[in-house]
């Protein structure tokens, strides 16, 4: 199975007249820019790959020189487009923390109840993540991810190990 392609930047311009392009990253870690070799570009649903020439910080974000885009018309056509890397060439997460990519497709397990269902979707809340977990048995179940509920996760085995709170799932329902 080929590797999942991950957004770290997005193309918002193009600065001067040499074809650099201006990037907003979508990263936890903007400074991996500076360490980019080549880049998969996401041009309206076509993937190139590039090589990075050049990277400069520029304010919030960054000015990259790209292999084959050298003057400002052709940079701006890629205006929108996503940078992307393969999910293995993502920056490393300390133990226990995990891209969102990593968790959507895990079939979750209570202590108790057994198989709840699959992670499709995480929403972010100002304190804790909530996991969404669709169901056959029950509702569409709501986890937060936190240490009292999140026992385990196996990336390997794709499942999530959970000891949901009462009240999060109406066994009366």
């Amino acid at each position: 199975m080929a590797a999942e392609l991950i957004a770290i930047g997005k193309i918002v311009g193009h600065f001067g007249y040499k074809g650099e392009v201006k990037i907003i990253p979508l990263t936890d870690f903007p400074e991996r820019f500076k360490s980019l070799k080549q880049v998969h570009i996401n041009y309206k649903g076509q993937i190139s790959t590039k090589a990075v020439e050049a990277v400069k910080n520029h304010g919030q974000g960054w000015l990259l020189k790209l292999s084959g885009i050298d003057d400002k018309e052709t940079a701006d056509q890629y205006r929108g487009s996503l940078l992307q890397v393969d999910e293995t060439e993502v920056y490393p997460l300390p133990e226990g923390s995990y891209y969102h990519f990593q968790l959507q497709g895990l079939k979750v397990f209570d202590k108790q109840r057994g198989f709840l269902g699959e992670l499709t979707d995480i929403i972010e809340t100002g304190a804790n993540d909530v996991y969404v977990v669709e169901s056959a048995s029950y509702k569409e179940i709501l986890i937060p991810a936190i240490k009292q509920v999140i026992v385990s996760i196996d990336l390997q085995a794709k499942t999530m190990l959970v000891d949901l709170l009462p009240g999060i799932i109406d066994d009366e329902g």
